[in-house]
């Protein structure tokens, strides 16, 4: 597989081909051969979430093919995603996502949804009494500051409609990087 890339408004690239990690059964050994095949055939873009559960086979995957000399950690790139009952504090929903995935950063970090979950709702199809307001400025403050910690390269968006980015322009000091969108 060619690595093809683009490059984002921050300098950074990201290669336009990459492997998503979520899988209703997630299971870790086979996430975890998936995604050594996954190099072996080129991928270097492997994309999870805390709402998946599968990071913690993503950044074993990972560490083990960096161990082993198959890749070198900067020529893969790992998104991530902050989930909705996390967004009051994504600066330790990313220490989390780090820690899970055994690593010190991510190259991309984007708010899942545009929508606020209570804290406790920790699973992918919530109920209408899960849902609570959501303050994106506050939440992209807190995206910023995953940044400029050096916790991630990239921040982002996900599902994000055209009127939700301009909302958030208006009031943001970086500008995000991508809007992933699922189709």
């Amino acid at each position: 597989m060619r690595n093809y890339q683009t490059m984002l408004n921050n300098g950074e690239t990201l290669p336009i081909i990459g492997m998503g990690t979520y899988s209703g059964e997630n299971d870790r050994e086979t996430t975890e051969r998936a995604i050594r095949t996954a190099l072996k055939m080129g991928y270097r873009h492997f994309d999870t979430a805390k709402i998946y559960g599968s990071e913690q086979a993503v950044g074993n995957a990972l560490r083990r093919a960096i161990c082993d000399g198959l890749v070198e950690r900067e020529d893969i790139h790992v998104t991530s995603k902050l989930w909705s009952s996390d967004h009051h504090d994504p600066v330790s929903g990313l220490h989390q996502t780090l820690q899970r995935l055994g690593m010190e950063y991510i190259d991309m970090y984007l708010v899942h949804w545009p929508v606020g979950l209570k804290p406790w709702v920790d699973y992918p199809i919530p109920a209408e009494e899960d849902f609570e307001e959501f303050d994106m400025e506050n939440t992209w403050s807190g995206m910023e500051r995953c940044l400029e910690m050096g916790l991630c390269r990239s921040i982002g968006v996900s599902n994000f409609s055209s009127r939700k980015i301009q909302d958030l322009l208006d009031f943001a000091s970086v500008a995000p990087a991508v809007n992933q969108v699922y189709i």
